[in-house]
């Protein structure tokens, strides 16, 4: 069963996500899928996964020097 996580985020443009896409396709296994809503005031990070991890989501997204929130 897949989990829905929501992050709010500092990630503002399409190559900022660019960027990040490796990282998030390797941490979002291959039962998953993410995307960025940058149309939405808070840059939602989404994410669709079997295996929810937030703290390792929201350390990587700060690791490359974002601000990342879960939303609940």
């Amino acid at each position: 069963m897949k989990t829905i996580l929501v992050f709010r985020t500092s990630v503002s443009n399409k190559g900022r996500v660019k960027n990040l896409t490796p990282y998030l396709d390797r941490l979002i296994n291959e039962n998953g899928r993410w995307n960025f809503d940058l149309e939405d005031c808070d840059n939602i990070l989404r994410v669709e996964t079997e295996r929810p991890d937030v703290v390792a989501i929201s350390n990587l997204l700060r690791k490359e020097g974002y601000v990342c929130e879960e939303l609940h």
